[in-house]
């Protein structure tokens, strides 16, 4: 029997305002709160609530056979928790049925795993854990930002705990081999690694307006090799009700996917079910950055030209630092501009697939970037004087700290001496006899 992973992709950044040069040092507030609200609310109700009340709805008629799975980054989640909270409520509602999986990713859907391993363990355990804080959940499946994937992420997260992890089927990877199969990093057998199918994904995301039904599609899958054991089906989710209207018939082919599959002994699994039922067929290694994105499916859509790289490390360059501060705004604001789509706001790449990106050009989403990075260079400058570099600033604070906790122990010694002090005062006053009365002498 075939098997299938469906995966649906929900992130949604905290899109910058026009931050001009005047702004650095006078304004802290750095994003656009109507561009924020009105892109979130736009795609939840034409796409994200009809899609999750739809896949509910495919669960239940399937008597649970229907499986699906979600990553939705943490930027996105806390927007949905201030503009749209009725979509997590749907989330909610697909996870209790116990056939939707949640994958973990960066909280902010960042390239972390690509330039700085520290953060991007920060940002798994914080994705981590607002996954399990809004759902009681918590995720063994691992979906990089963009599918980015090379044979160090995988060390990593294998190194994290997780059952598996989810990339790109690139054919400059796999050569002659398919990525319906079910293989492991190279760093653990353990960890298993499944490819996402190119051709079967693209089918809908970008080649649906062609009439696809799905009867013709799921005789794709069934066409298939015998011997192949899984196919991974990964798109935003967006692509329901979003890239293709609802007028489209985009939510009557997923809602005939179950009965046609059905037919064709083609059966929905999570990728935890995956990970954990299907034997591997061996290692596939991946010596360079892979992704879904372009035609080269490679990272050169955030990391291509001179532009990003600077961004990159103008935002990364004050990552130890940061890690110092004590300012919990100042660290939800780094959390933000970390998002990939500023980095690809900046692309120069022909033919290059950039999101409601709110710039007339490159220039101008790097320049207002570099502008925002100023003014957080300033605040963090003002807790932590740049004069002084990190390692001297970290042990100066390691003193402090050192300091702080011996009065702490002084103190508590004190008051410990005391209270025996008052104690044995007490028991003496307690224990001395009465001086006997003269008697009075007639």
């Amino acid at each position: 029997m075939k098997n299938v992973c469906l995966l649906f992709e929900i992130h949604q950044p905290f899109r910058l305002k026009k931050y001009r040069f005047y702004d650095i040092g006078a304004d802290h507030y750095y994003y656009d709160d109507y561009a924020n609200e009105e892109i979130l609310k736009r795609n939840a109700y034409q796409s994200y609530i009809p899609a999750a009340k739809m896949l509910l709805e495919m669960i239940r008629q399937s008597h649970n056979e229907f499986k699906v799975a979600l990553s939705i980054s943490g930027v996105a989640m806390e927007q949905f928790e201030m503009y749209c909270p009725e979509f997590l409520d749907c989330v909610r509602e697909l996870v209790a049925t116990g056939c939707c999986e949640l994958c973990c990713e960066t909280f902010s859907h960042c390239l972390s795993s690509l330039v700085n391993v520290d953060d991007f363990k920060i940002q798994v355990d914080l994705h981590r854990k607002i996954i399990y804080e809004t759902f009681r959940y918590e995720p063994r499946t691992f979906v990089n930002t963009g599918l980015i994937y090379n044979d160090e992420i995988g060390a990593e997260v294998a190194s994290m705990g997780f059952r598996g992890i989810i990339t790109e089927g690139t054919k400059h990877v796999l050569g002659w081999r398919s990525p319906n199969f079910m293989y492991t990093t190279t760093a653990s057998k353990d960890v298993g690694l499944l490819f996402r199918n190119t051709k079967l994904s693209e089918d809908i995301c970008q080649n649906f307006q062609g009439g696809l039904d799905a009867d013709t599609y799921t005789s794709w899958i069934a066409g298939g090799p015998e011997q192949e054991t899984v196919c991974v089906v990964a798109m935003n989710f967006d692509v329901i009700g979003g890239i293709h209207p609802a007028s489209s018939g985009i939510f009557e082919f997923f809602k005939a996917l179950p009965h046609f599959a059905e037919q064709k002994q083609i059966r929905f699994v999570s990728p935890g079910e995956a990970f954990d039922n299907i034997p591997s067929a061996s290692p596939a290694a991946v010596g360079h950055a892979i992704s879904w994105d372009g035609y080269d499916k490679d990272v050169s859509s955030w990391m291509g030209n001179d532009l990003q790289n600077e961004a990159l490390r103008a935002v990364y360059s004050i990552f130890e630092r940061l890690q110092l501060s004590k300012n919990s705004m100042l660290k939800q604001d780094y959390a933000y501009l970390l998002s990939a789509d500023h980095f690809k706001f900046m692309s120069t790449k022909q033919g290059a697939y950039v999101p409601f990106s709110p710039y007339d050009s490159s220039f101008d989403a790097f320049t207002n970037y570099m502008n925002v990075i100023s003014d957080m260079e300033i605040r963090l400058n003002q807790e932590f004087p740049s004069s002084v570099d990190n390692e001297e600033l970290s042990a100066q604070l390691q003193l402090i700290e050192n300091q702080g906790k011996e009065i702490e122990r002084l103190q508590a010694k004190i008051a410990r001496l005391e209270g025996k002090k008052s104690g044995s005062a007490k028991s003496a006053k307690s224990s001395a006899k009465p001086a006997a009365k003269p008697s009075a002498k007639k």
